[in-house]
């Protein structure tokens, strides 16, 4: 299983980019959003990826973070929704559009995505609305490389994970910290998801802290 790739773009196309990895080349496709934040041809990137089996093809599919990986295998488990179909939600919404959507039970972001039709919508709701807490809770980092840590040695394929960095958080992990500290306090999974959404979607570049008193307004008795 390939997990993760890292190299430098060969290509760019409407919904794929040729990645070079130590001279073998990977044909990866992505989002309109990931394609968008991908740097040109020439430059390194590196991309977590899930390797779709068909009888007769196999496909890279290729996302910034193991978030948005994830959702993507959880997506494609939820009977009309093929791979192509899970990544144009992911193109409309993002990985953290996502979790709030499906945490706040908002059927019609989900299908503003193209060719999701309202059934669809419904069920990847339904099917997936008690998943959003552990996928809100893993945070995500993006898997960047940078131009120096690109392959050379044409002996290997694939690049461990680089070790961790500090960083300022990301929408994502502020969100997920808030539901830890939701969970310390008692509260259960889905209710804390759900509070902590709709703070996020109310104020999508609010702190941990913030969003943890947001969301403790709304989980307070009235």
């Amino acid at each position: 299983m390939i997990g993760r790739l890292a190299g430098r773009i060969d290509m760019r196309s409407t919904d794929h980019v040729l990645i070079d990895v130590r001279g073998v080349g990977y044909v990866v496709f992505v989002s309109e959003r990931t394609l968008a934040a991908l740097p040109g041809p020439g430059e390194a990137a590196a991309l977590y990826t899930e390797l779709v089996v068909r009888e007769d093809l196999l496909q890279l599919f290729g996302f910034p973070t193991l978030v948005e990986k994830e959702w993507f295998r959880l997506l494609t488990s939820v009977q009309g929704v093929g791979a192509k179909g899970a990544l144009a939600i992911l193109g409309a919404l993002g990985a953290d559009g996502l979790s709030r959507a499906i945490a706040l039970g908002d059927q019609a972001s989900v299908k503003s995505a193209k060719g999701v039709g309202p059934k669809t919508a419904q069920r990847i709701v339904l099917e997936l609305k008690d998943k959003a807490p552990t996928i809100m809770a893993m945070g995500g980092a993006p898997a960047s490389v940078t131009p120096a840590a690109a392959p050379t040695d044409e002996t290997e394929v694939i690049e461990p994970a680089p070790a961790p960095q500090p960083a300022p958080p990301t929408s994502g992990a502020s969100q997920a910290e808030a539901l830890s500290a939701l969970a310390n306090l008692g509260y259960g999974p889905s209710e804390a998801a759900t509070a902590v959404a709709q703070a996020a979607s109310e104020a999508p570049d609010a702190d941990t802290a913030a969003l943890i008193r947001s969301a403790l307004k709304r989980l307070a008795p009235a």
